[in-house]
């Protein structure tokens, strides 16, 4: 009896708190933002550290292996004689998009992870200038935000058949307010949800002036006030 009356006091409260925040923030605006990345294809260069420790490692473990017998190792010979051999030839790290430097391509950078950028007006932009932005759109009436963030990458990318959405909920929000220096700019929410490329070397891209796809150090320059904020953000 006492918790039924302790939860009917707080009803009211919750309520209040609720409506004063829905009509603080019915101004503020709401943009979903999609950070599109193409995950690595060939492993990483390791670090000349960590390579000298793992040859380090396998010198000092050939000193203590298992020898097998010589009429062992000639039985395998023997038997490896006859079969089907593939000269295995790896395919180059360096690719022509790296070579000329062409970030419209996919191929390239293929120990890395790259990122899409659009050129265009995204909104709260200072001036009517088209700037490099993600793909994005201002919340209006899908059902979640995360349906927001599909809408806005459909629009660029037409589908979303090679494309994968990682959980519903955003990876990072960031709050802007109008300052003395723009008086006039809007204050809003940028909610980023990450997305992935899945088996796909190309896309369609429209609906913008002008895509690259950039390594997170090439976005870092593209977005030189924000790069603390995106350095943390995006985990490479």
């Amino acid at each position: 009896m006492q918790r039924l009356r302790s939860q009917l006091l707080a009803r009211p409260l919750l309520e209040r708190r609720l409506r004063g925040y829905c009509t603080s923030s019915s101004s503020e605006k709401i943009i979903a933002s999609v950070l599109f990345e193409r995950l690595r294809v060939v492993i990483p260069k390791p670090d000349p550290t960590v390579y000298a420790f793992q040859e380090f490692k396998f010198n000092w473990q050939q000193q203590f292996r298992r020898r097998y017998p010589d009429e062992f190792l000639d039985i395998a010979k023997n038997r490896a004689k006859g079969e089907y051999q593939m000269d295995y030839v790896p395919a180059p790290r360096v690719t022509e998009a790296d070579k000329n430097n062409d970030k419209k391509s996919l191929y390239r950078a293929l120990d890395k992870k790259l990122y899409l950028l659009v050129f265009g007006k995204p909104f709260g932009a200072t001036s009517d200038k088209p700037v490099w932005h993600f793909p994005e759109k201002v919340y209006d009436s899908e059902p979640t935000l995360r349906k927001c963030a599909e809408s806005a990458l459909k629009s660029v990318l037409g589908d979303l058949t090679h494309t994968y959405f990682v959980g519903n909920a955003p990876m990072a929000h960031m709050a802007i307010q109008p300052t003395e220096e723009t008086p006039d700019l809007p204050s809003y929410k940028r909610f980023f949800f990450k997305c992935s490329v899945v088996a796909a070397s190309k896309y369609n891209i429209s609906n913008c002036e002008d895509f690259v796809w950039v390594t997170k150090d090439e976005l870092l320059e593209f977005f030189p006030e924000q790069a603390e904020f995106f350095n943390k953000m995006i985990i490479s």
